[in-house]
Order: structure tokens, then C-alpha cells, then sequence
């Protein structure tokens, strides 16, 4: 058998430095591990959220539109100034110089 061979403290003392080294980087890399699932159920929960507020934007824009259709439906085209709830109604001189320029291809082809 082969004579046995103590190692210095020191020897022993850097062994040991390096086990605790790796222990430590171990542990490092669990901890980041960690952080980075965290990070990404967070991420996950953030684009669920946008893709629930894209939703709801899209939901509110309809009902927008239906608003602004009953609305047009009841008082015609025009603005509303939404500080003082005051609707003004848009002119219609267009589609009187509409009517009346129908009124002239008309009165010509009866000549004609």
C-alpha cells in the first residue's frame, strides 16, 4: 500500500476556498435562475394585461361609434364642444347648392 500523504493547512485551506467557491457560484446561478423565471411570469403577466387593454380600447372605439351614430342620427352632422355640452349643428348650405344644381340638370334636359 502507498504511504499516505497529509496535505498542508494551507494546501487543505485552498481546497476548501475552491469547494466554497463553486458552492457559491452554484447558489449564484440558482438564485438568477430565480429572478429570471420571475422576470418572465411578469413579462407573462404584462402581455396579458396589454392584450386586455387592446381589448377593452377596441370595445370602447365601438361604442364610440355607436354613440356617435345615434347621436348624428338624432341631431344630424355638427360638433360638440365636451366642456360646455353645447352642439353645433354643421351648416347645410352644400346640400342646398346640391339640390340646386340638380334642379338646373333638370330644368335643362326638359328643354332639351
Amino acid at each position: 500500500m502507498a504511504d499516505e500523504i497529509k496535505f498542508s493547512e494551507e494546501e487543505l485551506q485552498s481546497l476548501n476556498e475552491l469547494s466554497q467557491g463553486y458552492q457559491n457560484i452554484q447558489s449564484a446561478f440558482g438564485q438568477i435562475r430565480v429572478q429570471k423565471i420571475m422576470a418572465q411570469q411578469q413579462m407573462d403577466n404584462l402581455e396579458e394585461a396589454e392584450v386586455r387593454m387592446e381589448s377593452d380600447y377596441s370595445d370602447l372605439q365601438e361604442k364610440e361609434r355607436e354613440l356617435v351614430a345615434q347621436l348624428n342620427e338624432k341631431y344630424g352632422p355638427g360638433s360638440l364642444d365636451p366642456q360646455s355640452g353645447v352642439f353645433t349643428p354643421a351648416p347645410q348650405v352644400e346640400q342646398v347648392e346640391d339640390d340646386v344644381q340638380i334642379e338646373k340638370v333638370e330644368e335643362k334636359t326638359a328643354e332639351a
